[in-house]
């Protein structure tokens, strides 16, 4: 009996202490010809703001389907940051986002778009069709 309590309870932990972000910025990728821009300069952009802060892995979502080349949008979750951690963590990545259309070959690569000013909820997410965790 006190397994089957113990592995019950187990289970319920994970599920209440899973990220469950509440407010989400959107980044979104177009196409002009040849596809989509890569991800990695946001990826690892992520992946130094976490190490630098000592944070838990960001919630990223991909909803995908946008288009005939491939255009999607992430959404990253924000509630585990602070006023002045939002601040930086916007500035950086739209930085990173700047400098990536600025390397870009005008006629054939797509662009990234970022608004640090839109915040999407998750109420807003549950209407949404193609949208998966995305693997970084």
């Amino acid at each position: 009996m006190k397994k089957i309590v113990l592995t019950t309870f187990l289970f319920c932990s994970a599920f209440l202490f899973s990220q469950k972000s509440m407010s989400y910025v959107r980044i979104s990728y177009g196409s002009i010809c040849c596809g989509t821009p890569s991800t990695k300069p946001v990826t690892d952009y992520l992946k130094k703001f976490e190490k630098s802060n000592q944070l838990r892995a960001f919630e990223v979502l991909k909803q995908g389907g946008l288009g005939r080349e491939g255009e999607f949008n992430l959404y990253i979750g924000i509630d585990k940051l602070g006023k002045k951690q939002k601040t930086a963590f916007s500035k950086g990545l739209q930085s990173v986002i700047t400098s990536q259309n600025k390397t870009r070959k005008q006629d054939s690569d797509g662009n990234v778009n970022f608004d640090p000013a839109v915040t999407v909820y998750k109420s807003d997410l549950t209407d949404l069709k193609n949208l998966t965790i995305y693997k970084k």
